[in-house]
């Protein structure tokens, strides 16, 4: 075979063996080859991460909006709440979100089957994998994609807080009581459709910083170089619909984790408040 034919046939076209795989046909080949197992690689990370993520995040929300409130009347502006967004995306990505991912995506790209005990894989787990990246490549490994990740998670909550806290503006003035909390189910379904948001707004950067982190860096290669190869031979071999592959999946799981944050959140929120407990810098501007 020709490398002509290897590597196309010279019209720009993708090569006829790049196919396109959905969400379901992805995951039922992953069970099949894998065992159902295979769809919670990665997991130890995530649920190590989770928590402090959290924490990190509303957090620094609170601080960066304390800092951006009116310094007369306390109250904090759309635009506001869309920089304190920004800023505790990229505080929780640079803090606890970019050496988290690294290591699960490590989990999630690596072949094997864990139905067969003969087949080793490289990484055993989380604690495992985090520790062989750090022996193999430094520290730095865990950072690969930082820029990227605080882009991402920056954008992501920029979007998400602000279309939260605006739905919630619109919900509140049709309480009866529009002084009174909204309905759990209320604050379940805006976190969900503001947590969907995120995701279609960035899909693009989550998938070069995904495909940044999964494979070790080459001698001598630099990040922005690392960026731009991946982009540019993305949409050469795949085309657009490459920056947006998983966007179903993304969707399907930081929507619903987004609603059951913000319901968790509000209410956490309003016992401390009812405890006299300040948590909250000052009111939204409406």
């Amino acid at each position: 075979m020709s490398a002509k034919n290897v590597r196309g046939n010279g019209s720009g076209k993708k090569p006829a063996s790049v196919k396109r795989r959905g969400f379901l046909k992805t995951g039922a080949e992953i069970v099949k080859r894998e065992t159902p197992l295979g769809l919670y690689k990665g997991l130890g990370a995530v649920v190590t991460g989770i928590v402090p993520k959290m924490a990190i995040r509303f957090t620094s929300f609170e601080f960066y909006k304390k800092l951006l409130a009116n310094k007369e009347t306390g109250n904090v502006a759309g635009q506001a709440t869309f920089v304190a967004g920004l800023s505790a995306g990229i505080t929780e990505a640079v803090a606890v979100v970019t050496p988290m991912e690294v290591v699960k995506i490590r989990l999630q790209a690596q072949h094997h089957s864990m139905a067969d005990p003969l087949d080793i894989p490289k990484y055993r787990n989380a604690a495992h994998a985090l520790y062989t990246v750090v022996k193999e490549e430094g520290i730095g490994a865990l950072y690969r994609g930082v820029s990227l990740t605080a882009l991402r998670q920056g954008t992501n909550q920029a979007v998400n807080f602000t279309a939260y806290t605006e739905f919630k503006a619109m919900l509140q003035k049709l309480q009866p009581d529009r002084t009174a909390e909204l309905p759990s189910w209320q604050t379940m379904f805006i976190g969900l459709f503001s947590g969907a948001m995120g995701p279609l707004s960035n899909a693009p950067i989550d998938t070069i910083k995904t495909r940044l982190q999964k494979t070790p860096a080459l001698p001598g290669e630099t990040a922005i170089s690392r960026i731009t190869t991946i982009a540019r031979d993305m949409f050469k071999q795949e085309g657009i619909h490459a920056f947006y592959k998983g966007i179903t999946p993304r969707i399907m799981r930081v929507a619903p984790g987004q609603a059951v944050t913000f319901t968790v959140y509000e209410f956490l929120k309003e016992k401390l408040e009812n405890s006299k407990i300040t948590l909250v810098a000052g009111k939204y501007e409406e």
